[in-house]
């Protein structure tokens, strides 16, 4: 054709990058980096817990680039960024972590329609389980396959992921069979610290949580659950060991967990595994449509794809 379109990418300013302490590389360095490349000057703020994992990156930062292209901010994030925002010299935002934080954040801006935003925030993700993994022998392997995965996906980096599973969701029929059986999983986890190894020589797989206040969360959310008739259903779940200055949880399997609970709404970021009987279909559809965050699913089933099509259909369309 006669139309000839020429693209150019330009940088937009100061950029600041907040990313979380779980993933401190991979998160962060995926925004800060591509802020780098368009020729932006960047500001980042180090994680209170698991800021020692960027003392390398800052050396090389400082050797290769023009003084104040990467500048750091250390210190407690309530105290250190909201007069950053507040300067209105922040062109961009890229953040990964709370929700709350990240609208406190954008209203300190003198100017928010103008600001550019990035953000990862958190996720109440569903794991949905069809009836049909519970159909007898035929089933065996496909219902093995799925509580293997629900341990991966609950408790791989002790559930403190954006992207794990946050809410088992089991037909009403099954779904005390399923907290019975994923306990007897977590039950023969390892639970220490890092470098500790079992009779095995496995290490542990599940490890401390990174500051007693994530424990005092995991406390509230597990006495608002069985204060509304929840059940821990693996042993010792939801004990801290160690002492009184501990944050090393075991692991906690509830069931039945329902809407009226602090754990159907919230997101635990930690070792607590919430097993949700559903009735149908629609009520799992409508917990993703009225949900407050974006989410990821994951559908376990033996169906054909002509089955579990309509569900993702309607699902695409939430998420």
């Amino acid at each position: 054709g006669s139309t000839k379109a020429l693209v150019r990418r330009a940088a937009l300013g100061i950029i600041l990058c907040m990313g979380p302490y779980n993933y401190p590389i991979n998160e962060t360095y995926a925004t800060l980096i591509p802020a780098l490349l368009m020729g932006n000057i960047c500001i980042m703020k180090i994680p209170s817990v698991g800021g020692a994992a960027h003392l390398l990156t800052m050396q090389a930062f400082h050797k290769v680039l023009p003084k104040g292209t990467v500048n750091f901010v250390a210190g407690p994030g309530r105290s250190t960024t909201p007069p950053l925002m507040k300067s209105g010299k922040i062109d961009g935002l890229a953040f990964i972590g709370g929700s709350i934080v990240a609208d406190g954040l954008i209203k300190d801006h003198p100017h928010p329609h103008r600001l550019k935003v990035f953000l990862q925030l958190e996720a109440n993700n569903m794991a949905i389980y069809f009836s049909d993994l519970f159909d007898g022998k035929k089933s065996v392997d496909a219902l093995d396959n799925a509580l293997d995965q629900a341990i991966i996906g609950s408790l791989n980096y002790n559930g403190q992921r954006c992207t794990a599973l946050k809410l088992h969701m089991v037909p009403v029929l099954h779904a005390e069979e399923f907290a019975q059986l994923l306990s007897a999983r977590v039950d023969e986890m390892s639970v220490g610290l890092p470098w500790q190894t079992d009779d095995n020589g496995k290490y542990s797989a599940v490890t401390p949580l990174p500051n007693a206040k994530r424990i005092k969360y995991m406390k509230e959310l597990l006495d608002d659950a069985l204060t509304k008739g929840a059940k821990i259903m693996n042993h010792q779940g939801g004990k801290v060991i160690g002492g009184p200055e501990s944050t090393l949880m075991v692991p906690a399997v509830l069931y039945p967990v329902t809407s009226d609970m602090r754990l159907y709404e919230e997101e635990q970021f930690g070792p607590l595994i919430p097993v949700i009987p559903y009735d149908d279909l629609d009520t799992v559809l409508a917990f993703g449509r009225d949900g407050v965050y974006a989410q990821q699913v994951s559908i376990f089933t033996k169906s054909d794809a002509a089955q579990v099509a309509p569900l993702l259909d309607a699902f695409s369309a939430v998420f």
